[in-house]
């Protein structure tokens, strides 16, 4: 078989064999076979989109019923006459599966979820092409995906979220076909694993909101999942986090006309064009003066954008997550007081800092979606008078660090899991006059039973318990969402004073 040729190779950052332009890919979708591998959720979406532009689809999963071949199968298909023209993969795919490196070694370009619904809206094979706004990171990016898209809806703009926080791009496409549900704004929450086969994506504004170790198994290394990441960096503007070190030390190749906007959680004032911005001439700072989130302009004039109180969740992750947001809505033009309203009546999803209950004086806060050290320490940095219920599947994760950084944060810690006498025994060390109470049963629902009637106990007026787990779940629960509930109904049920 011939080797494919991208017909935008050329061009700066697509070098990648797998890159197509729209047109081409298009082309590929509409007359030529294409192969989808994994019938999971992305699967089905893309499924979805390409019937509307009725293609010829063969699916590749081993368990699904909607498999027509199973792995083994379309590895020998790649290999011979009948190979499709493209593959699209399911991101939980990895980059060494035996069907992927088959069809790559075969000159058959292997393509994700997010790229074919980018290539086909930019081909405007569903009217006119959308916006699109991407925000990845290894934490906070659910919170930030929904800000944003409330800033838009609050600004009048027809917008939705889509990729991991709900609907899937390439469904939202095909549902253009109704006037009735056109969106001209799609604000999308995109993996590493999804930007890893997205060889040409370029959303119109994007921001990588942090990186720390994280999937290290599926990328090889952390600079190769940086590099992932920053992909979304690469369209028409880019949101630096400049007081993110990790993001800042891998932020892609420069490219022409790409507007650079920034935010921090400090003063925007302070933000100048040194080093770290590697000669990028930057424009607009979100960032916050005194309780306001405010706006420097690339000609130095200030403008206050929402109040930074009360933001959803509390403490320094909220804001951050504010921020970005706020600055990749003013890049395309939300007026502030839309920004404003939009924070004003915000809530995080579950799981996400959401204050559960409140009795007493006493916040107890579910932050079950901290499965990483890095999750737990976003959570905890800036609170005071925590007793933290941390414990799970560590992976391997240090925690040294996490405990270190939150130490003065901490009145009480309460562990269960798997790992709970690592992470008691590393708390001893470092923390050695702090309570510490290790939670024995593996019982979902009795553990955190005891969890709560210990908090109950030593909480007094002030205080705030916790959840930030810095570990899996799959220990003892059927995953982090199982583990919140259980936090947020023991927390009520186990109230003495109710």
């Amino acid at each position: 078989m011939t080797a494919h040729v991208p017909n935008n190779a050329s061009q700066p950052g697509f070098s990648d064999p797998n890159a197509l332009s729209p047109s081409e890919a298009l082309e590929m979708f509409r007359t030529r076979p294409v192969m989808v591998a994994g019938a999971g959720v992305a699967g089905r979406g893309v499924l979805t989109m390409l019937k509307r532009l009725d293609a010829t689809v063969c699916v590749v999963d081993d368990h699904a019923p909607e498999g027509q071949l199973t792995v083994a199968e379309a590895t020998e298909q790649v290999r011979g006459e009948h190979a499709p023209a493209v593959v699209i993969t399911s991101p939980g795919w990895r980059p060494d599966s035996e069907l992927l490196r088959t069809a790559s070694a075969a000159g058959i370009p292997v393509i994700g979820d997010i790229e074919a619904a980018w290539l086909a809206d930019q081909a405007g094979a569903f009217g006119e092409p959308r916006t699109w706004l991407a925000i990845t990171g290894t934490n906070g990016k659910t919170t930030a995906t929904a800000m944003l898209t409330a800033m838009l809806v609050a600004d009048g703009k027809s917008a939705l979220a889509v990729g991991n926080i709900g609907t899937s791009p390439a469904v939202a496409l095909a549902r253009a076909e109704s006037a009735d549900t056109r969106v001209d704004y799609l604000v999308a929450e995109v993996s590493s694993f999804q930007l890893h086969w997205a060889p040409t994506f370029a959303p119109n504004v994007g921001c990588v909101l942090n990186l720390a170790d994280d999937h290290l198994d599926w990328h090889g290394s952390f600079r190769a999942y940086a590099q992932d990441k920053v992909k979304v960096l690469r369209g028409d503007v880019a949101v630096l986090a400049v007081g993110e070190r990790a993001v800042m030390d891998h932020l892609p190749a420069p490219r022409p006309g790409t507007v650079n906007w920034a935010y921090t959680t400090g003063d925007p004032r302070d933000v100048s064009e040194d080093s770290a911005l590697d000669n990028r001439e930057l424009s607009d700072v979100v960032g916050v003066i005194g309780d306001e989130i405010s706006q420097r302009t690339a000609t130095g004039e200030l403008a206050s954008l929402a109040s930074s109180r009360r933001i959803s969740p509390p403490g320094p992750a909220g804001i951050a997550d504010a921020c970005a947001s706020a600055a990749m809505a003013r890049a395309i033009g939300v007026r502030p007081e839309s920004i404003a309203s939009a924070l004003k009546s915000f809530q995080v999803q579950a799981h996400r800092g959401q204050v559960v209950y409140e009795n007493n004086g006493v916040a107890w806060i579910d932050n079950s979606k901290a499965t990483n050290p890095h999750a737990a320490a976003a959570a905890l940095r800036g609170q005071r008078d925590v007793i933290w219920v941390a414990g799970g599947q560590l992976k391997g994760a240090d925690i040294v660090e996490l405990i270190e950084e939150v130490a003065p944060t901490l009145t009480a810690a309460i562990v269960l899991g798997k790992d709970r006498k690592d992470i008691s025994a590393e708390l001893g060390r470092r923390l050695p006059d702090l309570p510490v109470v290790s939670i024995e049963t593996t019982d979902p629902a009795e553990a955190m039973k005891e969890v709560a009637c210990i908090a109950h106990g030593i909480a007094k007026p002030g205080d705030t318990v916790m959840l930030a787990p810095a570990a899996a779940s799959l220990d003892m629960f059927t995953g982090m969402s199982h583990r919140g509930d259980l936090f947020a109904q023991s927390a009520i049920s186990e109230d003495p004073q109710r």
